[in-house]
């Protein structure tokens, strides 16, 4: 298949809608880096850097029909989408207890853990057992299975509960009204983040294509104004 014998839908979806998502993140990125290269910016600008990937492997993989390569472009790109929550555990683990508590080492330790955690999703792939792992529908679009479905589930939540729960510790050690106002504009727009990724998580599992639809297009925007927000409430916290 080309990119001429794909859907317009698919097209926007893909080029347009999740084109113009991948390019937001990686500004956003761009905007947290320029300001300073810090650690703690660096940890930051890998919630946006990492999804970004995973759109970018995306593209390439949308129009191709071999289904073991889209299979394992398609596990890349969960992937590096997904991962990016652990960012934002270490991001306010930093916050909350300083570098010299939150050491490199147990920074790079917490990030590999999840990695590895994230990256074992492969098996479903390996051993491919009808109803157990991904398959795709005309439009190749993903078909998640019931196992595969909670499996990521329940990898996904064991990043976003630490992360919503640090963020409100981080967001309580702040004394400065102010800081605390833009820091709930962080939580708002995390909250944004996870409902998307949930949202896609359901609608891979159901394949209801107007559900699809509706999720494609309030995810976008759940996605470009959680992205923003979190950005924006951060301010001075991460200032040279």
């Amino acid at each position: 298949m080309t990119l001429y014998e794909m859907s317009p839908a698919r097209i926007i979806t893909v080029y347009a809608a999740q084109g113009f998502m991948c390019l937001f993140f990686l500004f956003l990125a761009y905007k947290i880096l320029k300001r300073d290269r810090k650690r703690l910016n660096l940890i930051f600008s890998g919630f946006y850097i990492s999804p970004a990937i995973g759109f970018i492997i995306n593209f390439i993989y949308a129009p191709l029909t071999d289904v073991s390569v889209v299979l394992m472009l398609n596990f890349l790109t969960n992937f590096f989408i997904f991962y990016a929550v652990i960012f934002i555990v270490v991001f306010n683990l930093i916050l909350l207890k300083s570098e010299k508590a939150i050491t490199s080492k147990k920074q790079l330790t917490i990030l590999i853990l999840y990695g590895i955690a994230m990256f074992s999703m492969i098996g479903f792939l390996l051993y491919p057992v009808p109803g157990f792992g991904v398959t795709f529908n005309a439009n190749w679009s993903p078909i998640w299975s019931a196992p595969f479905f909670l499996y990521l589930v329940v990898i996904e939540t064991i990043g976003t509960f630490p992360a919503l729960y640090l963020s409100f510790q981080v967001y309580k050690k702040f004394e400065d009204e102010q800081i605390k106002k833009k820091w709930k504009f962080f939580i708002f727009g995390l909250c944004s983040i996870f409902i998307f990724m949930y949202g896609i998580f359901i609608s891979n599992a159901l394949n209801i294509d107007i559900f699809r639809t509706v999720i494609g297009l309030v995810g976008l925007i759940l996605a470009l104004i959680g992205a923003y927000m979190m950005y924006y409430g951060v301010g001075r916290q991460i200032e040279k």
